[in-house]
């Protein structure tokens, strides 16, 4: 594994297993995953080692759009991630192919993502590995921050 970038956020009032679901399931995962300005759709979900996650990612806010646009970016991307693990519910782990960055040839990210139940709080840690430079790591980061923050709407929505 290469070199590692965690993120901690203890979300209140949930259980793992209510935080468990938005990350597991097609409904779940698109009312929350994808940095502000973006939707997701989930095409395929096989929540098993080895089984895929295949979604795209569609640019939806006109700034967002034209970002994308002047980066030399599709506004719509098909992804694909493969479940390492998955440990109901308090461990999932899966690989990420990065295909989307321009003359970046496709490569795999691992990503771990861990719960842990305190009374009315779960504690959730993400471990990402880290992409194939600092710039994109860090916009990776950026972009996990900004999703944890819309998974404890949708926490807070149910």
């Amino acid at each position: 594994m290469r070199r590692t970038v965690t993120i901690e956020r203890t979300f209140k009032d949930t259980t793992p297993e209510e935080v468990w679901e938005l990350w597991t399931t097609a409904e779940g995962i698109e009312s929350w995953w994808g940095p502000d300005g973006f939707k997701v759709k989930v095409e395929k979900l096989e929540l098993r080692p080895g089984g895929a996650l295949l979604y795209v990612m569609i640019a939806v806010d006109a700034d967002k759009v034209a970002f994308m646009k002047s980066a030399g970016m599709p506004v719509s991307v098909e992804t694909r991630a493969y479940f390492t693990e998955v440990t109901p519910p308090r461990r999932l782990a899966f690989t990420h192919i990065v295909n989307f960055v321009p003359g970046v040839e496709p490569y795999e990210t691992a990503t771990i993502v861990e719960l842990h139940g305190h009374g009315d709080e779960t504690h959730l840690v993400l471990t990402l590995e880290v992409m194939h430079d600092e710039e994109w790591t860090q916009r990776a980061v950026s972009g996990w921050e900004n999703e944890l923050g819309k998974l404890a709407k949708a926490i807070a929505a149910r």
